[in-house]
């Protein structure tokens, strides 16, 4: 096929995507509608072959494995009572800090992604939990808000993360070091998010007012018990992933294993709770294969008309510095990010990026973990920013989404500013994986 022609089928194939998005039909089939009627146009029906063949790879992919365990994990521990009780124990230690419950709820979230990845369960969980407090505690709304949305967001790249897991079988990286690659950078944009508040609450004490009444040290030491279970678990899927003892789709099971035992411990283990768990599993999981199956089929027709090679002799005739390069690939997923999930995201553009990548001669495992980094960013964004609307269920009825949106600014200038710190510094993604290698 000529450029001139694979140039057109890219335009009508994006002009078809963005078209039947705007009429709200599920992503799924609108990357496999898409997907069958370009290869019935331009081939003929004995080539929806393609489709059946990416539907069956889907299908036998051992890695995609690990996600029902890693939702099935989240999924116990959202309803085990766990988070009621680490949210407590961080009001005795923080309750007295500049921005104190802020700060708790920022390490709070941290904790979350590192149990269960799961940016809706984390914001979920902290607007039922921390935002009455913070207000009862006269916090600005905006900052109480604006900490909950960023934090939620924190599941998307500290391990583990579903989404990551999904990154790293489409690009054919090791979903083990993805894991361990996040780690750093997400605890940078926690501290980020952390000095932030306490700065802002040094300059304005009134936007966090301290809490006067003092705590005794032994209810604050008691209340370190709920920090026993979650740091369990965390050491036994991240510890036995990093050791080299257990695959992730290994430790994903040690981790449904640490949740029900939790859930035992909190006294909430029942055959309703594991059944509702079971449900939110299955759901989710056939949310992600769906897109999955749809937008493989996507891109192999992409792919096989040309509009790969196109792409790359575009950005080889561009002879723009790579740097230029990689900056406007970022700028995109912000902004596909606005209107789609990470995970149509990740599906529809790496396939296509990664070869550029290449060509540039970047790391696959670095720009992995900025591409994260980049659809937190746009989970952020104002105005269709998908954290936002996950908080706004849990809003009382006097805050509007105006709100929401005046507080997170702050927090997405920062995140640029973590997304920016580890394209300069390489090494804060790549330490980790290569001291994993080199165990």
């Amino acid at each position: 096929m000529t450029g001139i022609a694979s140039e057109g089928v890219l335009i009508w194939m994006f002009a078809g995507l963005v078209g039947l998005m705007l009429t709200g039909l599920p992503l799924a089939f609108v990357l496999g509608g898409l997907a069958i009627l370009f290869t019935v146009l331009l081939w003929d029906p004995a080539a929806l072959t393609i489709t059946v063949l990416q539907i069956f790879d889907t299908m036998r992919s051992d890695s995609l494995m690990s996600i029902p365990l890693y939702v099935m994990m989240a999924s116990v521990l959202q309803r085990s009572g766990i988070i009621e009780s680490l949210y407590k124990a961080m009001e005795l230690w923080f309750n007295r800090l500049p921005g104190g419950l802020a700060i708790g709820t920022v390490i709070i979230c941290t904790i979350m992604a590192a149990m269960t990845g799961i940016v809706g369960a984390a914001v979920a969980a902290m607007g039922i939990l921390a935002l009455p407090s913070m207000l009862k505690r006269g916090y600005d709304q905006r900052l109480a808000l604006g900490t909950i949305c960023a934090g939620g967001t924190l599941g998307i790249l500290i391990p583990p993360s579903v989404v990551t897991i999904v990154y790293a079988v489409t690009a054919q990286v090791s979903i083990g070091q993805m894991f361990i690659g996040g780690i750093i950078p997400g605890l940078l944009l926690a501290g980020l998010y952390v000095a932030y508040i306490i700065i802002r609450s040094l300059i304005d004490p009134s936007i966090a007012p301290r809490d006067p009444s003092p705590v005794a040290w032994g209810a604050r030491i008691r209340s370190l018990r709920a920090l026993i279970l979650p740091f369990l678990i965390i050491i036994g899927v991240l510890g036995s992933i990093y050791a080299g003892i257990a695959t992730p789709t290994e430790a994903a099971a040690v981790g449904v294993a640490g949740a029900i035992v939790s859930a035992a411990v909190e006294r909430r283990l029942s055959l309703s709770m594991l059944s509702g768990a079971g449900i939110d599993t299955i759901k989710v999981t056939a949310m992600i294969l769906w897109i999955t199956m749809g937008a493989k089929a996507f891109v192999a027709i992409f792919t096989g008309t040309g509009g790969a090679d196109f792409l790359l002799e575009f950005i080889r005739d561009l002879d723009a510095n790579r740097w230029l390069v990689l900056a406007a690939m970022m700028g995109v997923l912000v902004f596909l990010g606005l209107f789609l999930d990470e995970i149509g995201i990740i599906l529809l553009c790496v396939p296509v990026f990664l070869p550029v990548i290449q060509l540039l001669d970047f790391d696959p495992l670095w720009f992995g973990i900025l591409f994260m980094v980049s659809a937190q960013t746009a989970y952020i964004s104002p105005p269709f920013g998908y954290t936002l609307f996950y908080l706004k269920g849990t809003l009382p009825p006097e805050i509007g989404m105006g709100t929401v949106y005046r507080g997170i600014i702050p927090f997405v200038l920062l995140q640029l500013v973590g997304l920016g710190l580890c394209a300069a510094f390489p090494e804060l993604v790549l330490w980790l994986p290569k001291l994993m290698v080199a165990g």
